[in-house]
C-alpha cells in the first residue's frame, strides 16, 4: 500500500511509503533538494555525469516518485529521461498527488525493469540508474552478471551504471554486488557510510561501474560533505573489501536481505 506523509520541516515536501518502507522524499517547491542520504549520492553522479548544465539521457530503474528524475530535470534542463515503474497504481498516485513540470522530458513506463532494459537500444544513455525494491528488497533477477550486462549494453561508451544496494553485515551481498558489477565494468567504486562498512547497522551503499575513469576524487569531496558523509572506494581497497566473492549469476540470485524490523523507525 502507498501513503504519503507530509515533512513536518519543509511546507510542500513528502515522504512516499510503500507499506511502511520509505521510498522516496519529494520537495514539491525545490526539487533540487535530496533528503535521502543515498539519493544525495546518485544527485553526486549525476553532477559529475557531464560538464554542469549539460543534458542527459538517463535511464530510471525504479521510479518512487521520480525524486532523482526531478532533480535531473532542474539542474540539467532539456535532459531526456525514462522512468520505469513496475506499480501502475503507484505511478498514478504520483502523477496525481505529486505533480511536476509537464515541460520537463520525463517518460514513464510502466512494466518489469529488466525487460524493459532488455529492449532499451544499444549506447542510448549517459546514465542507467538501477533503484528498485520490492518489500524492501531489490528482487533477484535485478541482482545478476546478466543483468548488468543489460545496463552496459544500453550504455554510450562513456556513461554510468549506478545502483542502490541495501545491506548489512556481514556485507556479503554487498561485496558480491562489487563482484557483479565488477565483472562487467573495468572501473568501480562504492559510496558507503562508515557505520555501514563497519557492520554496525543496515544501510544503503551506491555502487557505480563504468568503462572510463570515474571522478573518484571529486566524489570523495562531495561525499564528505554530506550531513553522513560518505567514503569512497575504489582499486585495491575496493578489491581487498570484496574479499574473493563470486559475481552473482541468474542461476545463484537471490533478492538483497530483508532489512531489520524497526529500522525505518529508528532513523526516523
Amino acid at each position: 500500500m502507498a501513503e504519503l506523509t507530509p515533512d513536518p520541516d519543509r511546507p510542500n515536501a513528502w515522504t512516499l511509503l510503500i507499506n511502511g518502507t520509505p521510498q522516496s522524499h519529494v520537495d514539491l517547491d525545490d526539487p533540487e533538494y535530496l533528503d535521502f542520504e543515498y539519493v544525495r549520492r546518485l544527485g553526486h553522479v549525476v553532477d559529475l555525469a557531464a560538464e554542469p548544465g549539460k543534458p542527459l539521457r538517463v535511464l530510471h530503474l525504479g521510479g518512487g516518485a521520480l525524486t532523482l528524475a526531478r532533480y535531473v530535470a532542474a539542474t540539467r534542463p532539456r535532459s531526456g529521461q525514462q522512468v520505469v515503474e513496475v506499480d501502475a497504481g503507484l505511478v498514478e498516485l504520483v502523477r496525481r498527488l505529486l505533480p511536476w513540470d509537464r515541460t520537463w522530458r520525463i517518460r514513464i513506463r510502466t512494466g518489469d525493469a529488466r525487460e524493459v532494459l532488455s529492449r532499451a537500444p544499444e549506447a542510448a544513455f549517459d546514465l542507467v540508474v538501477a533503484d528498485v525494491f520490492a518489500g524492501g528488497r531489490t528482487p533477484a533477477h535485478l541482482t545478476s552478471v546478466d543483468f548488468v550486462a543489460a545496463a552496459a549494453r544500453a550504455l554510450r561508451a562513456d556513461g554510468i551504471y549506478a545502483a542502490n544496494v541495501a545491506d548489512g553485515s556481514p556485507l556479503a551481498f554487498a561485496r558480491a554486488q562489487v563482484a557483479t558489477v565488477n565483472a562487467v565494468f573495468p572501473h568501480v567504486c562504492m559510496m558507503i557510510e562508515p557505520g555501514v562498512l563497519r557492520g554496525r547497522r543496515f544501510g544503503n551503499l551506491v555502487l557505480l561501474g563504468a568503462h572510463r575513469e570515474l571522478p573518484t576524487a571529486l566524489l570523495t569531496r562531495l561525499a564528505a560533505t554530506d550531513p553522513f558523509a560518505a567514503r569512497v572506494m575504489y582499486g585495491r581497497e575496493l578489491t581487498d573489501f570484496t574479499a574473493g566473492a563470486a559475481p552473482i549469476t541468474d542461476a545463484t540470485a537471490q533478492p538483497s536481505p530483508e532489512p531489520p524490523a524497526g529500522i525505518f523507525e529508528q532513523r526516523g
